[in-house]
């Protein structure tokens, strides 16, 4: 149902030339993310301040028209698809740093601000913000925040919710709230700072973000491991986490990805690998030794096959070049594939691996996976061609035998890409029922008339009176 003029009318009140699109042909490329899904919005808008986005939301809420919050749309659950149309908010031009501490470690900033641009920032003066997906250069800090989006660096640094002190918000309501705190304690109240992070834009617009910034580390040095099997590496996985030196990074490759990149890449692997584990270890210089030596015994069982620690730069990238080979590796392998960032615990990936690998082969499709082993979130790519008959048809059984395999072996759907278009109808899987009761009653409370984000992160539609 296209806007209604008395909306309209306030809505270019509120954003001047420039900053609203009302031409199908300008609002196109805002209606889609990485997912691929895509659907028009009837306007979009630019907000540049805390207070135009309340001045929207209220203006919505009047109306009853749906809101969707965007930031550099490079999700893939499709969650700032805006499925009823209505107005897409566009939170790129507000990219200001606000406030900078220090001495506090902390940094105000406005959600359109990259990642990388804040990394940048904070870099000189010896600080760096935990949260690196591999999207940074693109991805929003405000999108990092609204799917909890983090990287490889949680395995010690943590996510989003463990380095955000406190937000500015909007809710669905067009009520203003400030939820959190400037210090790196606090217990007043509930923690609706968590509870926001996450949340997808559901209940509220964030305009505003305290973070808490990390000290940058002396040094760091790559090594990598690789084993005969996908036993032996999550034994030695294991091994590794619960040593006190704790890797910053510890990436995963089964051996379906290391035979894909072998035949499309000159990377230099031993000829019986079956798994390989990418680690990095950060800190004093002087504590590397000892270190790198703790991680060097975890890492060794009968299953090893190679220990290397890189030197210099050139060998860095060459230990990192089958991790970089692998997303041209799948391009070349299928014209589409399905990636799922699921979650189970360490001690589940050899079954979870071998679990994928029959249904590769009761579905007769590939499935390639590599992702954060420290903390056991894999990223499961099932690669079809829609092209040939019935292959869309079998990876959508496929991949929810992949979500069932998950859940039996305790995981969850979902480890940073959020939940979206693409995961919202298997969510009663892993939610109980009271669960998902006391989600929409905290939904109704922050947005009581719907109009935020409609139709994303639950299995049953939420409510929202259409347009008047």
């Amino acid at each position: 149902m296209p806007l209604p003029n008395p909306f309209l009318t306030r809505l270019k009140e509120i954003f001047p030339p420039g900053s609203l699109y009302t031409e199908p042909a300008d609002c196109w490329v805002y209606g889609y993310d990485n997912s691929k899904r895509q659907v028009l919005p009837d306007a979009v808008v630019f907000p540049l301040s805390h207070e135009q986005a309340l001045a929207l939301t209220r203006l919505c809420n009047e109306h009853r028209v749906p809101l969707t919050a965007r930031g550099r749309g490079t999700g893939t659950t499709g969650a700032t698809v805006p499925l009823r149309q209505g107005v897409v908010a566009s939170f790129e031009r507000m990219e200001r740093v606000i406030e900078f501490s220090a001495d506090n470690r902390y940094i105000v900033v406005e959600p359109g601000l990259t990642n990388q641009a804040l990394q940048d920032f904070v870099r000189p003066h010896g600080f760096f913000w935990p949260p690196d997906p591999t999207s940074a250069a693109f991805c929003s800090v405000g999108g990092n925040l609204a799917y909890n989006s983090a990287g490889p660096r949680a395995v010690k640094y943590g996510t989003p919710r463990d380095n955000t002190l406190g937000l500015r918000v909007v809710t669905g309501a067009g009520e203003e709230l400030r939820a959190g705190v400037y210090t790196t304690k606090g217990v007043v109240g509930y923690d609706l700072t968590r509870l926001l992070i996450g949340s997808e834009g559901t209940l509220a617009l964030i305009t505003e973000a305290t973070l808490k910034l990390t000290p940058l580390p002396e040094t760091k040095r790559t090594l990598r491991a690789v084993y005969a099997d996908v036993a032996a590496a999550a034994r030695a996985i294991g091994r590794i986490m619960a040593q006190p030196a704790v890797p910053c990074a510890l990436e995963f490759i089964d051996g379906n990805a290391i035979e894909m990149v072998r035949r499309y890449s000159t990377a230099d692997l031993p000829e019986r690998a079956g798994a390989l584990l990418m680690i990095e270890a950060d800190g004093f210089a002087e504590a590397m030794p000892p270190q790198i030596e703790s991680i060097r015994a975890a890492a060794q069982n009968d299953g090893l096959l190679e220990f290397r620690i890189a030197e210099t730069a050139q060998e860095v990238e060459a230990l990192w070049q089958t991790r970089k080979a692998l997303s041209p590796t799948l391009r070349k392998i299928a014209p589409k594939k399905i990636n799922e960032d699921v979650v189970v615990p360490v001690t589940e990936l050899p079954a979870l691996i071998g679990g994928l690998d029959e249904l590769s082969r009761r579905h007769g499709l590939p499935i390639v996976n590599f992702g954060h082993a420290g903390n056991g979130n894999i990223h499961v790519n099932l690669l079809y061609d829609p092209g040939k008959p019935g292959e869309a048809e079998r990876a959508e059984a496929c991949l929810d035998d992949i979500f069932s395999l998950v859940l039996r072996l305790r995981g969850t759907l979902s480890g940073e890409h959020g939940v979206g278009i693409e995961k919202r109808d298997f969510v009663d899987r892993e939610l109980d029922a009271t669960a998902l009761s006391l989600m929409h009653a905290i939904k109704r409370q922050f947005d009581p008339n719907g109009i935020l984000n409609w139709g994303k992160g639950f299995p049953e539609e939420n409510r929202l009176v259409t347009s008047a």
